[in-house]
């Protein structure tokens, strides 16, 4: 049986299917199909608001489990959102703001069962970095927080956008090892920005890399204070004995949970009993009771820096994506359950835009906070619901108890929370796996370190597009020999015991043929061929006459393919080699065809399998040698 050409189907529906399979693999709108229309809008309505779709299904034993899981990590998002809240350099009450509005959002959007909604610190830590370049925050404080929530409000347009068109791909930009090294470094930098409320410093480097941040602690020791000094150390070594002991017995996750909340209730009593503030020791001060207040009106879509507030608000919400569905992902897959990415990237996104009108800076699904939900034992986002409804009782009564919590605390929280970021197992795991891929995130994490942020990011991203670059122009070609005493061809790189067919050399070519590798792909098979014909005057075997090239690999072809295989077929000709094709690809068959390529070798040099190429050529070979007359012809043939 020859290799069929696919039938050819009109432009208009060949387009529709491409952008089908692009945009839509999961088919989204099977569920609509021969539904009468109120069905329709009601399936619409579960489909953009999840929550009309798992409500109904709610029951009583469900809420006991989110009742606890929503209290255990509002213990958790309180304390989490003033530190984090500090190191955007942003008022304390707006990472209370933060816990509120965008959790109730994202319960009623989110398609995750596990992600508890808050503020992160790498988000935090680039607000902070790259509107703080332009606008001191404490110089001018309204307008920093102006800038910070309309780069929110930019992030969460962004994100939505991505859902909406589903070009969530663009988050698989940072890849694994990308992420790895940017959250490494990013930790490393927030746990060094922490010196400077450790050590109880009031002027500081607004520079995050290493030599900046290093030259502004050891300028300074004189003003070094020794009284948080000692209570940075003591709050560090209690979190860090904490989670060392939750980690030792998991029933006890709880412990780690409530740890960062006792210490601000520590600290605070501490500080209240011995008047520490009026010794050097800086505390939050006074926090207005009440709400999230509108912030329509300050976002400052007419400010001269407006180009700065979109680049930060989309690298955030980049970032902020990336780490939120990269967190639901993994526990979805531990509950066995899946989330669908481009809702949740409308849901982050939702979120965001609310919060940026609402006195809230980026959210996400940060890994700790979800951890913790995890482990309490949530089943649904009515948890987040929870979690919200604990942190508005704390802005309407409880904001008061935290005017004496020490900022040292607040330090030592974000310590401790970013060392759990620095993975060193995971970067070991890179480079035993892959080099190149250490060779990403290593690049990821210094270019964090010792310039910004954003280099780091950029560079990362860079090497690993230049990666994809690489495998694209330089795909893998693989001589092919047969297993002894079988029908079965495999590369003789991974199988030594695969033999040679005489006469005959067996290309694969693993990758698509475009424009960008196909001059590459003319030049390997060329010097394979050399290669093949020095190996055969070297041992006196017999001369090469055949080239069959398996193209059960290559996907799809381009003109500048279809041309290079024209080329190599001439080069093949001249040289006195036929060209043999094995199983190309319904795509590849027809562009073949409709190029008259396969024509100009002929439809009976093109097989279904390497084994009935081999055949047909060892046929001819033994035919040839006993018969001159059908060598000849042949000849005359291929001419």
């Amino acid at each position: 049986m020859g290799v069929a050409i696919p039938p050819s189907r009109p432009f208009l529906k060949s387009l529709k299917s491409g952008l089908k399979e692009t945009f839509f693999p999961d088919d989204p709108f099977r569920q609509f199909k021969n539904q009468p229309p109120s069905r329709k809008i009601l399936l619409g309505l579960q489909y953009f608001v999840p929550i009309f779709e798992w409500a109904p299904r709610y029951t009583f034993e469900f809420f006991k489990a989110d009742l606890i899981s929503g209290i255990t990590i509002a213990s958790l998002a309180v304390p989490q959102g003033i530190s984090y809240a500090n190191l955007a350099n942003l008022p304390p009450i707006i990472g209370l703001y933060s816990s509120f509005v965008p959790p109730l959002i994202y319960a009623m959007f989110g398609t995750s069962r596990d992600l508890a909604v808050g503020t992160v610190a790498v988000a935090s830590l680039l607000i902070a970095a790259m509107i703080g370049k332009e606008v001191n925050p404490k110089e001018n404080a309204e307008l920093y927080f102006q800038l910070a929530i309309t780069a929110t409000f930019f992030a969460g347009v962004f994100q939505a956008a991505l859902g909406l068109l589903r070009l969530g791909f663009i988050v698989e930009l940072l890849s694994h090892a990308t992420i790895v090294g940017f959250m490494g470094g990013a930790a490393t930098v927030v746990c060094l920005q922490q010196l400077k409320g450790i050590l109880g410093l009031v002027r500081f480097t607004h520079a995050t890399d290493l030599v900046s941040v290093m030259r502004s602690v050891f300028t300074q020791t004189h003003q070094w204070r020794w009284e948080t000094g000692v209570l940075g150390c003591c709050f560090i070594s209690f979190l860090l004995l904490t989670k060392y002991f939750s980690k030792k017995k998991p029933e006890f996750f709880w412990v780690n949970a409530l740890a960062p909340l006792t210490s601000v209730i520590l600290g605070s009593i501490l500080v209240y009993l011995t008047h520490a503030e009026k010794h050097g020791v800086e505390v939050i001060g006074h926090l207005k009771k009440g709400l999230n207040p509108l912030t329509i009106s300050d976002l400052a879509f007419g400010s001269p820096y407006l180009m700065t507030t979109i680049k930060t608000g989309v690298i955030t919400g980049i970032i902020a994506l990336a780490e939120g569905i990269a967190v639901g992902r993994s526990f979805a897959m531990f509950k066995n359950y899946q989330i669908d990415g481009n809702k949740e990237m409308i849901a982050i996104g939702m979120m965001n835009m609310v919060g940026s009108c609402t006195s809230c800076y980026v959210t996400t699904g940060p890994f700790s906070r979800s951890a913790v939900n995890f482990n309490a034992g949530c089943k649904t986002a009515v948890s987040n619901i929870v979690m919200a409804m604990a942190v508005m009782m704390t802005l309407l009564f409880l904001t008061p108890l935290f005017h004496y919590t020490p900022l040292v605390v607040l330090s030592s929280i974000i310590t401790v929370a970013m060392l759990g970021l620095i993975d060193y197992g995971a970067a070991m795991h890179l480079w035993k796996l892959d080099k190149f891929d250490f060779i990403v995130c290593m690049s990821a994490y210094l270019g964090v370190v010792f310039a910004s942020v954003e280099i780091g990011l950029i560079v990362a991203v860079s090497i690993s597009l230049l990666r994809v670059l690489l495998f694209v122009a330089r795909p893998r070609t693989f001589v092919l020999g047969n297993i002894p005493n079988s029908a079965i061809y495999r590369s003789m790189d991974q199988y030594p015991v695969a033999n040679n067919v005489p006469g005959v050399l067996i290309l694969q070519i693993d990758a698509p043929i475009y424009f960008a590798n196909a001059s590459y792909l003319r030049e390997r098979i060329s010097r394979w061929i050399y290669e093949e014909e020095d190996r055969l005057k070297l041992s006196g075997e017999t001369s090469l006459q055949y080239v069959i090239l398996d193209m059960s690999s290559v996907g799809s072809i381009d003109t500048s393919g279809i041309s290079m295989l024209e080329e190599v077929k001439k080069n093949f000709d001249r040289r006195g080699l036929k060209l043999v094709l094995a199983n190309p690809r319904g795509e590849v068959m027809k562009k073949l065809d409709m190029s008259k390529f396969i024509e100009d070798i002929g439809q009976e040099w093109v097989y279904l399998t390497v084994q009935e190429a081999v055949a047909r050529c060892n046929f001819m070979l033994h035919t040839c040698k006993s018969n001159p007359e059908v060598e000849h012809n042949t000849k005359d043939n291929n001419v």
